[in-house]
């Protein structure tokens, strides 16, 4: 398997294929069998994703069986979305719980961590056309990874995030994006708040009124979006 070993003062990450000690967030599809978890530590890692992307900030749209998430590089101009991950409603509390688990084992080894400024709120929220209006996507890009399970590691710099593909016959690694320290909690509550959002919506619409190609992609929040201020802090 295409993977390297963390550096000495990372987390052990469950993608290397080796149980780490305590909980590295590993976390099989919603129902996965134990033949299942086993897949997700030996996950195959393909070459053509082994290299991972840098994100430097997210945006997260609801669909009607799924969640999108976007990574953003707002390193350069114009900003550009490095990898876009497919992952099923049931699937997104188990993301957020393992980022929460990855995020306390930080805090138990490293402290807390650094926090970055917030971002200035702006006068009108754009629309998601007018955000994506700004942003460079490359055509393999905007069709998306699909993610029905996750594995996070991390060091005291980065936080790496493997994104599953756990289907017959082998899990497979279908993206790898890793991102700042200080940038993790500002994702973390980009992905509460919009799944809260949906579950909103779910108890006030009957399941009756959503045809099966409805998206109801909503505006993300200005704090899912990376500005220029967020991306020169990063």
């Amino acid at each position: 398997m295409n993977d390297s070993l963390p550096p000495d003062d990372s987390t052990p990450d469950e993608s290397a294929g080796q149980q780490p000690e305590g909980d590295a967030g590993a976390t099989p599809a919603q129902g996965a069998s134990p033949d299942q978890a086993q897949r997700h530590m030996s996950a195959r890692v393909p070459e053509s994703v082994a290299s991972g992307v840098l994100g430097t900030g997210i945006i997260v749209m609801t669909g009607a069986n799924e969640f999108v998430v976007d990574f953003i590089q707002g390193l350069g101009q114009p900003a550009q979305v490095v990898a876009r991950v497919v992952v099923p409603h049931a699937v997104m509390p188990q993301f957020i719980d393992a980022l929460q688990r990855n995020l306390q084992l930080y805090r138990d080894r490293y402290g807390d961590l650094p926090e970055l400024p917030k971002n200035p709120t702006p006068q009108r929220q754009p629309s998601a056309q007018e955000i994506y209006d700004e942003l460079k996507m490359a055509d393999d890009v905007q069709t998306g990874a699909y993610a029905n399970g996750v594995m996070i590691g991390h060091s005291v710099t980065e936080f790496k995030l493997d994104f599953l593909a756990n289907l017959f016959p082998q899990t497979a690694v279908s993206s790898r994006v890793f991102m700042a320290t200080p940038q993790v909690p500002r994702m973390l509550e980009s992905l509460q708040r919009t799944y809260q959002q949906f579950l909103q919506r779910v108890e006030k619409k009957p399941a009756t009124d959503q045809s099966p190609g409805d998206a109801s992609a909503s505006d993300p929040p200005a704090d899912d979006t990376l500005d220029s201020e967020s991306a020169e802090n990063t």
